[in-house]
């Protein structure tokens, strides 16, 4: 039998939750780590994250470790360059981290979130401004002021899986209570999700 590594991708909405709660302690297993997939993880040790790589080994012959991500003082970074490519479908989440980390956060040269799914810059910044975030959309990426704090809302999909999770996420952070239009766009890319978050609930 080969074992399957964990989505890396994937896995980048639960090192921000439980990056950005206060109270959090997160354990991922058979996370790959791969070297062209882990950006993510390159970004949040920039933002100084409380995160742990353990247990690394190979598995099916890809590179897999044990990650622990628990709440962290995050500072602010500027993601832009020859990262953008290894981190552009998780620039959502880190958007989200940012509204959480002291300083301000850039993001440039992401063009390319503007077709995808949905306009993702848009998107994130609609999301994020109506949970009382500090956010701006920029021609090609985001300016984000960390506030530390979201206050629950209801938000949209915008039918894009990845904006769904990003906002899940924040409504587990958030004060107060989070509604998402159209939420069950995120079984496109993790037919789990909503039961992973249920779980992190209880």
């Amino acid at each position: 039998n080969v074992k399957v590594p964990c989505d890396t991708s994937g896995s980048a909405f639960w090192m921000v939750a439980g990056c950005c709660h206060p109270n959090a302690s997160i354990r991922l297993e058979n996370v790959g780590m791969n070297p062209t997939r882990i950006g993510v993880l390159e970004v949040l040790f920039s933002m100084e994250a409380n995160i742990r790589i353990e247990n690394e080994r190979v598995e099916g012959g890809e590179p897999v470790a044990d990650i622990v991500a628990e709440s962290s003082d995050l500072i602010a970074t500027e993601i832009s360059g020859d990262i953008i490519p290894r981190v552009v479908d998780e620039l959502p989440v880190l958007s989200l981290a940012a509204c959480f980390a002291r300083g301000t956060t850039i993001i440039a040269n992401a063009e390319e979130l503007r077709v995808k799914e949905s306009d993702r810059i848009s998107a994130t910044v609609q999301s994020i401004q109506k949970l009382g975030g500090k956010i701006e959309e920029t021609r090609d990426g985001m300016k984000i002021s960390g506030s530390g704090r979201l206050t629950g809302a209801t938000v949209e999909s915008f039918g894009d899986h990845r904006i769904a999770m990003t906002n899940a996420i924040a409504g587990l952070i958030a004060q107060g209570e989070t509604l998402i239009d159209e939420a069950e766009s995120a079984s496109v890319s993790y037919p789990d999700f909503w039961d992973t978050i249920e779980d992190i609930r209880s």
